[in-house]
């Protein structure tokens, strides 16, 4: 069978189903024709598409099979099918290679009602994947990174800013509603499913993670991504807990946070949020020797410790939901998974109500799994008559209100990639108590907190018994966190995006390097 022949097949195969499958094959043709050499002619017949669109990948460059397989298909494809597509053009030719892709719907399979979506070639442009912080109203760490960054990346870079379909093989454009909870958030809100018109496929373009990914199908899409289409990637490297400390997570996400980092060893760069963040993840590129990868670069930009001023109406709202007969509150920031280490911090807190301490305890977060030993315990000393609160999640202005209302912040986590409620208490003036290794001791390298071992129950009571009950030791460590240098989130918005987009290292000698090199001897590129 002649090349003629076949095209002329493929061209039947396309034409003779009709309706909405040919319409929409059409235009994904004339589009991959277009971005791959001359546009299309009006009316071109379909053979004619096929047939411009083999003598492109005569030469079929990795870049090109990639782009061809996601755009036919509007999917980003799985990495051992870009292989298997390019060892078919390689043997027998690009218009065999372009057969099983154009004949993907066979009768009897179930297809799409309605128009199929159009699929947009985007070249040469960044574009970041907020796709978690788009459709949820959650302020946890990350969301709170992921959020502060994009604003600023938006509104000084224009980032195309993406999000993934229900089923997690495609990108998309953000719907209105997305874009805004991706930026801004909104308190208790779920942002429905919708689905925006066109799939994004970029190529030779530039792809920022600002968030975790832990599902293995998009992880496998962005692997393959990464590898052959020309697109460099890089990402926010929180920390390699599910890797570390995996007796402490959800089932299945050390799988999936696993593939992510498959998908990540043929990045370019990470930016880790603490120096502790950054050995995790260097130790992992160390291991990509034994399957011949160098991984990517990584470098530490620590997170900001910028403070923001409440408003007297939250000042006032938070003293009425935590403050109890004017008792000291000791505050608890973070999901009550075990390794925030929130049964310990109970446990140091009955101890000291019996002892006759007066103060009351707030807990602000949720999202949590393994947390049922948790919500027991709070509700029998709740029930006891305890003075405890604990509320899901406050809007930004609640949380910096609880901070200033806080004898003390309380956060003894057994494995942080950098403990941002640590940072936020020391820049409210605040002091805190942490634990005494990793990020939250870089944190705490400026002063004003009180550092424990988070697996020592009595080294936790004895911390908050002494800020609770020596007013020196407390004016002392709140004169130091008031006294801390200043590092904002413009500050690290403007460091991320130079150094994960054009590979410019951060200054050595800002705030949050000076701080962390000092504790760390830290340098290692």
């Amino acid at each position: 069978m002649t090349a003629e022949t076949r095209i002329r097949g493929l061209a039947a195969h396309v034409d003779l189903r009709g309706g909405h499958r040919r319409t929409a094959l059409r235009q994904r043709l004339q589009t991959l024709i277009a971005t791959l050499g001359e546009p299309a002619r009006d009316g071109e017949p379909t053979h004619a598409l096929i047939s411009r669109l083999a003598a492109e990948l005569h030469e079929p460059t990795d870049d090109r099979v990639w782009l061809t397989l996601a755009v036919i298909s509007g999917r980003l494809p799985h990495p051992l099918d870009v292989a298997d597509a390019i060892r078919t053009a390689r043997l027998d030719g690009s218009v065999a290679a372009l057969a099983k892709p154009l004949k993907a719907h066979r009768p009897g399979w179930p297809v799409r009602r309605g128009p199929w979506p159009r699929v947009r070639v985007v070249t040469g442009q960044v574009l970041v994947d907020v796709h978690h912080t788009s459709r949820t109203g959650l302020a946890t760490g990350i969301q709170r990174v992921a959020r502060q960054s994009a604003q600023r990346w938006e509104r000084d870079h224009s980032p195309v800013l993406v999000g993934w379909t229900h089923d997690l093989r495609s990108l998309r454009a953000l719907t209105a509603a997305e874009r805004s909870q991706a930026l801004y958030g909104h308190r208790d809100a779920e942002v429905a499913g919708s689905i925006s018109a066109d799939l994004l496929v970029p190529w030779h373009c530039t792809y920022v993670l600002p968030e975790l990914m832990t599902e293995a199908r998009r992880a496998l899409a962005l692997e393959a991504m990464l590898q052959r289409s020309g697109t460099t990637g890089s990402m926010i490297g929180f920390d390699c807990v599910p890797l570390t400390s995996a007796e402490t997570i959800a089932e299945g996400m050390g799988a999936g946070f696993s593939q992510m980092l498959s998908a990540m060893a043929y990045g370019a760069r990470i930016a880790a949020i603490s120096q502790a963040a950054a050995t995790e993840y260097r130790g992992w590129r160390a291991m990509l020797a034994g399957a011949g990868l160098a991984g990517p670069e990584i470098t530490a930009i620590p997170l900001p410790v910028e403070a923001v001023e409440p408003s007297p109406a939250a000042m006032a709202e938070a003293h009425e939901l935590f403050v109890t007969d004017g008792l000291p509150m000791v505050l608890c920031v973070g999901s009550h998974e075990p390794r925030k280490n929130h049964l310990a911090v109970l446990h140091a807190a009955e101890v000291l109500w019996r002892e006759g301490l007066q103060f009351s305890l707030a807990f602000v977060g949720g999202n949590a799994w393994h947390s049922e030993r948790f919500a027991a315990r709070l509700a029998e000393l709740q029930s006891a008559g305890r003075p405890l609160t604990s509320v899901r999640g406050l809007s930004d202005d609640l949380l910096w209100a609880a901070y200033r209302l806080a004898r003390c912040v309380i956060f003894p986590s057994l494995n942080e990639g950098f403990g941002l409620p640590v940072a936020e208490a020391l820049a409210s003036g605040t002091p805190a108590i942490t634990s005494g290794f990793g990020s939250m001791r870089e944190i705490a390298a400026e002063g004003g907190a009180e550092l424990v071992d988070p697996r020592d129950d009595r080294d936790i009571r004895d911390a908050l018994r002494r800020l609770l009950t020596d007013d020196d030791l407390h004016a002392r460590r709140s004169a130091e966190a008031r006294s801390r240098s200043v590092r904002t989130w413009e500050h690290y918005a403007c460091e991320a995006w130079a150094y994960l987009i054009d590979g410019r290292a951060p200054d050595p000698t800002s705030a949050g390097s000076v701080a962390a090199s000092a504790l760390t001897g830290a340098g290692d590129p």
